[in-house]
């Protein structure tokens, strides 16, 4: 068991960490949890003896081991390709083939009855039963199957290092650990640099680890999945919970709430002594009572409540109204180099669409919201803006823009929204940025706080269109929260590239999928988006065993087969039958809504319409109502059409 005792740090006059005792043991689906400052990752850097402390000890059975990935900071050797730089990690079992293959060649040249040769052999003989023992001899498969899993393909693993971004470095590090299955895995925000494959992926290897798991995360859907027990370390100490961070969450709320009644009678009590010391102070007749009053109110320990940032709330300003099609891309095609990303690619964004943007990285989400954003180059096509849309664009670079020489308050009053200070000051502290961090100079805040700036400056703009490319990386729970619940009350449109479910299953109402040559659209959140691809899936496997199972019945004869066949095909037609008469159903009365729609847009576009009153309420309602309605047949259409083109999937 990994044991820690009385870990303590302090920080200046901070104590970061006060007396921290906790017992790991192998297996364990730990979450740990915080604020942003709390010490979590600092924690990890102790356990792993990168960090010293002031006080306390690490301690685990001589025979279990470590692993660790940090944030950031991987380091590679450039000249190694993808696969070479994996293997590094095994380099005592290449060590290991090394020296039975030298074994191998003094073999080969020594006299076979010398004493050296039965020595030789002796030696052979043990170091090829560790061989083979080792697993050497499955290790490249295991090793290609970790990295694909990670979102690299067969074509990534021969090439160098140096042409990987920062993002999958960390990938390649985390396959490296992996594949070394330490026994206490230690991750640090592990799910920064993942698209939602790799991250469904590393779930499932995660659950099934056999060490412990010890996980720094803010995905509350990552954590709920994978972690069982939840650390939660809070103004210096550590409470251990028996569950996963949605466990630990509500139970937090209760004892806040017991810690916040315990804080009113601390403090009416101590308001009550303090009033009988001022009022006897000078009294000789109380001088031993009011003396015993101020040593009580010297010995007191105060209780102290974190400010809760879900009490902070934040509302876009209300944009002016766009067109009805806020975004138009008509044949788009965009290259880099001999790189195709997109050829013919045609989509439509209408008002009030709330769009998740996946797929896998490399596939060219980033790319396709800097072409709508109007930051990326074409070569062809038309990228076309609809009437009255003003854009907002949040990319991981868009900390660069901003002066350096500026403090987050000043950068907030620049952006000219008219919040007054106080308020700039409560949407600065929901982004992390509390008491005199408001006044440090942007040059000396890390990428992170940079990052945070400027999506808390973007959060001012009137835009009616607001695009955002991983938003959440440098958010903690309650920071994402705010900005997750002023997302939802906006009253724009909005696309979002994320991997965080949690997130983005509240706000959004279609996702799309950008695959490498093609794009899909889903009409509903992720979670329904993923229920979807598993069904795809499993109608795939579905599809092959069928293929398979019909492939090995040669015997037949082939009479028998057509017999068979017609009597498969019968059935799968009586089942698209129904389907395809509801479908036409439904697409008239989609047909019907939308002409109804469309008059009543001529009709409220007149200068008159709005001169009465009563007619305006109940054409707005009957509007507002068409609209839902065309929303739920939709869902049915989409939902049609799949079952439709599954059961054709099969028929041929």
């Amino acid at each position: 068991m990994l044991q820690l005792d009385n870990i303590t740090l302090s920080l200046g006059d901070r104590d970061l960490l006060d007396g921290i005792s906790t017992i790991i043991n192998p297996g364990d689906r730990v979450g740990l949890v915080g604020p942003n400052g709390a010490g979590k990752s600092t924690l990890l850097k102790i356990i792993m003896g990168l960090q010293e402390t002031d006080a306390g000890h690490i301690s685990m059975a001589g025979s279990e081991t470590l692993g660790y990935l940090p944030q950031d900071g991987v380091d590679p050797d450039f000249k190694l390709t993808v696969i070479e730089e994996v293997e590094t990690a095994f380099k005592d079992l290449f060590d290991l083939e090394m020296e039975v293959k030298s074994v191998q060649e003094k073999l080969g040249y020594t006299d076979h009855d010398s004493k050296e040769y039965e020595r030789l052999m002796d030696k052979y003989g043990e170091l090829q039963t560790r061989l083979e023992t080792s697993g050497l001899y499955t290790l490249r498969s295991e090793i290609e199957k970790v990295l694909m899993g990670l979102g690299f393909s067969e074509d990534d693993f021969h090439r160098s290092t140096s042409e990987f971004s920062g993002g999958w470095l960390m990938r390649i590090a985390l396959a490296k650990l992996l594949l070394r299955e330490p026994t206490y895995l230690l991750l640090d925000e592990p799910t920064n640099h993942l698209d939602i494959e790799s991250l469904q992926w590393i779930e499932s290897f995660l659950k099934n680890y056999e060490g412990a798991v010890i996980v720094v995360s803010h995905d509350r859907a990552f954590l709920d999945i994978l972690t069982t027990r939840t650390l939660a370390i809070r103004q210096g100490s550590m409470s251990d919970y028996s569950g996963n961070y949605s466990f630990y969450e509500k139970k937090w709320e209760e004892e806040r709430e017991l810690l916040i009644n315990a804080q009113k009678n601390q403090e009416k009590q101590l308001k009550e002594t303090q009033e009988f010391i001022d009022r006897f102070r000078y009294k000789a007749t109380k001088a031993r009572q009011v003396q015993s009053r101020v040593k009580q109110l010297e010995k007191i320990e105060r209780i102290e409540v974190e400010d809760d940032l879900a009490s902070v709330s934040f509302r876009f300003p209300p944009p002016e109204r766009s067109g009805q099609v806020v975004m138009k891309l008509d044949n788009i095609t965009k290259r880099y180099g001999d790189n195709t990303v997109f050829e013919g690619l045609d989509y439509e964004i209408e008002r009030g669409d709330k769009i998740a943007v996946v797929g896998p990285n490399g596939a060219g989400k980033s790319t396709l919201i800097r072409i709508l954003s109007g930051n990326e180059p074409i070569q062809a096509g038309i990228r076309k803006e609809g009437h009255n849309v003003t854009t907002s664009y949040f990319a991981q670079h868009q900390a660069e823009d901003l002066d350096l020489s500026a403090d987050p308050l000043e950068i907030m009053m620049q952006a000219g929204s008219g919040e007054k200070e106080s308020r700039l000051r409560s949407i600065l502290g929901s982004f992390l940025f509390t008491g005199d961090d408001v006044f440090k100079k942007v040059k000396v805040l890390s990428g992170g706080e940079k990052s945070r700036l400027a999506l808390a400056k973007m959060l001012l703009s009137p835009a009616n269109f607001l695009i955002f490319d991983e938003p959440t990386n440098h958010l903690d729970m309650s920071s994402k929260n705010i900005l997750q619940q002023a997302i939802q009350q906006y009253e724009g449109t909005c696309m979002i590239v994320s991997h965080d479910r949690s997130f983005l299953d509240p706000i959004v109402n279609k996702v799309l999928e950008i695959q490498p040559g093609r794009i899909r659209t889903y009409l509903g959140n992720v979670s329904y988006f993923l229920d979807k691809k598993k069904e795809e899936a499993e109608r795939n496997d579905e599809g092959r065993k069928t293929k398979n199972e019909s492939s090995s019945s040669s015997t037949l004869s082939r009479k028998e087969e057509r017999r068979l066949e017609a009597e498969r095909r019968n059935a799968l037609n009586k089942q698209v039958r129904p389907i395809k008469q509801k479908l036409e159903k439904v697409e008239k009365e989609i047909e019907a809504k939308e002409n109804r729609k469309a008059e009543i847009e001529v009709l409220m576009a007149q200068t008159d319409f709005y001169d009465d009153n009563e007619k305006v309420k109940e054409v707005t309602l009957e509007y507002e109502e068409i609209k839902k309605t065309l929303t739920d047949l939709m869902y049915q259409w989409e939902d049609y059409s799949n079952r439709i083109e599954a059961v054709e999937a099969e028929l041929g």
